[in-house]
């Protein structure tokens, strides 16, 4: 059923849009012949034009999530980087961002790990999100992201520089096969307590747990649920995606023999810049494109970026192959 839900959703859009393109045609072509190429019919096929072109430019950039895992449910992480209170505050503001994007385009966002910072802010975060080709619109979001704006923390009001890390890897499901190895040789599990605000109970008991994958060096902690075993379950499907994902980032570096674009949270690697003093400006290092309007891609407006990524990659594999 989810098969045959996903396959209308790719078909039933391209059906409706040639069955209006063929409409607005046949309208446009009795008034020309009317001779009534101005006017208020005229206005209404003009209208319908441009929706029909936005519809068609929606469409082709879902057809660019062909791979096999773009259409799955992604867990999103925001993690904080150099820059101390400054940093976690910025990325509780990246958290705040990607929420909002959720909010806005109807999908589903669960917050599955949140450490909150030592004095403002949070070190970092899991998002659980759900909804149509999540991971394919999300994962041009991975990498670092730097911040450049007037310190509230700062009481002489100097500009600081702040970066925070965003890692998006798709939640595999029961077809996808991942190796996580043998306990105590591969992997360690550690149960402590949950830290936060939590619930009556979440606090007073052993329920958080943490998983050390020795041969990548990935560390998953989950501590939102109030079951030890939820949120050992959740941890596992965290460990088990990201895996998937690094093996999915070898298979492209070394198909397309290039160098992973990840680096060190710090100067000198940021894949996008959020200016908010002396201007305001965003502006994504890839492909340079620019954005005024900060506030707006602060409050989840981050849809061009998400558009122009896919477009550019696409521009690139396409080169590259």
């Amino acid at each position: 059923m989810k098969k045959i839900t996903m396959l209308k959703m790719r078909v039933e859009p391209w059906e409706k849009l040639e069955h209006d393109i063929s409409e607005n045609l046949e309208m446009a072509g009795l008034l020309k012949e009317e001779g009534m190429t101005e006017g208020e019919d005229a206005e209404v096929i003009d209208a319908a034009t441009q929706e029909i072109r936005e519809r068609l430019e929606k469409l082709e950039l879902q057809s660019m999530l062909t791979a096999e895992e773009d259409q799955l449910p992604c867990f999103l992480k925001v993690h904080s980087g150099a820059g101390g209170t400054e940093s976690q505050d910025w990325t509780e503001m990246l958290f705040r961002m990607y929420s909002r994007w959720c909010e806005r385009n109807g999908y589903k966002a669960d917050i599955l790990d949140y450490a909150e910072g030592e004095q403002a802010g949070i070190q970092g975060a899991t998002l659980r999100i759900e909804g149509p080709y999540a991971y394919g619109f999300l994962k041009g979001e991975t990498g670092i992201h730097r911040l450049v704006r007037i310190s509230p923390y700062d009481a002489n009001a100097r500009r600081h520089t702040s970066f925070a890390s965003v890692d998006v890897t798709p939640e595999i499901d029961d077809t996808i096969e991942v190796d996580i190895g043998v306990q105590d040789k591969d992997w360690r599990l550690d149960s402590f307590r949950s830290s936060g605000k939590g619930g009556q109970k979440v606090n007073k008991t052993t329920s958080a747990v943490r998983i050390t994958h020795h041969p990548s060096g990935i560390v998953v902690s989950m501590q939102n649920e109030r079951s030890w075993h939820q949120n050992r379950e959740l941890a596992f499907q965290v460990l088990r995606s990201r895996l998937y994902e690094m093996e999915l980032q070898k298979r492209r570096d070394k198909a397309q023999e290039r160098e992973s674009e990840k680096k060190d949270i710090d100067f000198g690697s940021q894949l996008r810049s959020y200016v908010l003093h002396p201007y305001k400006m965003v502006n994504d290092h890839r492909m340079e494109m620019k954005i005024t309007d900060a506030e707006a891609v602060l409050d989840g407006e981050i849809d061009p970026f998400i558009e122009g990524y896919l477009r550019w990659n696409l521009g690139r594999d396409t080169k590259g192959s």
